[in-house]
């Protein structure tokens, strides 16, 4: 028998269970069949693993004139501060 898992505790877990490693049989089984029946949790896994990959390519992109600045102003609004 599978004890359920909630979302959070599988996001906590989440990059353990990529990286295999500190993911007990017991807490890779109850991840596992949450994924088979959570689309939200199976497309952070996806997401997760897709990041890994783009990361590990070690491709070069070119920023957009501007992002930095347009992402620094998200983020000081994202988190209260005011902009500058």
């Amino acid at each position: 028998m599978v004890i359920e898992i909630s979302c959070s505790e599988v996001w906590r877990e989440i990059s353990n269970y990529i990286d295999d490693v500190v993911v007990d049989a017991e807490l890779r089984a109850r991840m596992e069949a949450h994924f088979r029946v959570c689309k939200h949790c199976t497309a952070v896994l996806d997401g997760t693993r897709n990041v890994i990959k783009l990361v590990a390519d070690e491709a070069e992109f070119e920023i957009p004139a501007g992002f930095g600045a347009r992402l620094y102003s998200k983020l000081n609004t994202g988190l209260g501060k005011p902009k500058s």
